[in-house]
């Protein structure tokens, strides 16, 4: 790959996500305003593994959009691609955690600002400068107001790893065939895939995920698999090898993002 000024770049979605607390009169009470995003919660873990990371994307004019640009220069991703919509707002998610960590989602975002990144504002030459370019699937289908796809077109041609994250949140799509329209594409175009249990799930209806493994390389070709098990931890497929990893557990959160990504 050669020299390259970033290790990863990422292209997605920036938001606020709003989670919960269970009081003792166990009403439901929204907590603070926290920086929320898949895209940017791997960067920001990125930055702490010593790794030189940069973000494009969009947020709105407001004071959500302040506080998510100054959370992502206060870890040191890079954010001369980061977009300020004067028109529309930043995208707000309300998070529910269930007992066992699984999530449910509820977001303002019709539009949401993040949706508006047009390819217009894609800085190429800053991902063609870096080694891996991270992408997840929550920009171009559910876009309708933009003129032109966010999924720049280098993604045909340049020399670098291509590393998806579906991400699959189904209140974001008026049709699920679309979302899995616009995963299939993501696949196509991966050299790394991170996908979890339940949208192996939704892609081939099973829940044996070392078939679904051999699925996504047969029919995609994909060199390195990283399958997330929730409680179950994780598993990695590279060519015929598989390790499996036991979920980390210990009594103080060191790290949250809000909705856990």
């Amino acid at each position: 790959m050669g020299n390259k000024a970033f290790d990863v770049t990422a292209l997605g979605e920036l938001l606020i996500d709003f989670t919960e607390t269970e009081a003792a009169h166990r009403e439901i009470q929204w907590t603070g305003a926290n920086p929320g995003g898949a895209p940017c919660n791997v960067l920001a873990m990125l930055e702490k593994l010593g790794k030189k990371t940069a973000f494009i994307g969009k947020v709105g004019n407001d004071m959500f959009g302040t506080q998510l640009k100054n959370a992502v220069e206060e870890v040191g991703i890079d954010t001369r691609n980061l977009v300020i919509d004067n028109e529309v707002h930043t995208t707000l998610a309300f998070v529910h955690t269930y007992p066992d960590g699984d999530r449910d989602f509820s977001f303002y975002r019709n539009p949401g600002a993040d949706m508006m990144l047009t390819k217009d504002e894609i800085q190429e030459d800053l991902i063609r400068d870096s080694r891996i370019f991270h992408f997840g699937t929550l920009l171009p289908l559910t876009k309708e107001y933009a003129k032109q796809p966010a999924m720049p077109s280098m993604l045909q041609r340049s020399r670098m790893y291509r590393q998806l994250d579906p991400n699959l949140r189904p209140p974001l799509w008026k049709s699920l065939d679309d979302a899995k329209a616009e995963i299939e594409y993501g696949l196509g175009k991966c050299d790394i895939l991170k996908i979890s249990d339940n949208e192996v799930e939704f892609l081939f209806g099973t829940t044996d995920y070392d078939k679904g493994a051999a699925l996504l390389k047969e029919k995609y070709n994909i060199p390195l698999i990283l399958i997330t098990l929730g409680k179950d931890g994780s598993r990695a497929y590279y060519k015929d090898m598989k390790v499996e990893a036991a979920p980390f557990l210990q009594e103080k959160t060191i790290e949250t993002t809000g909705a856990g990504d």
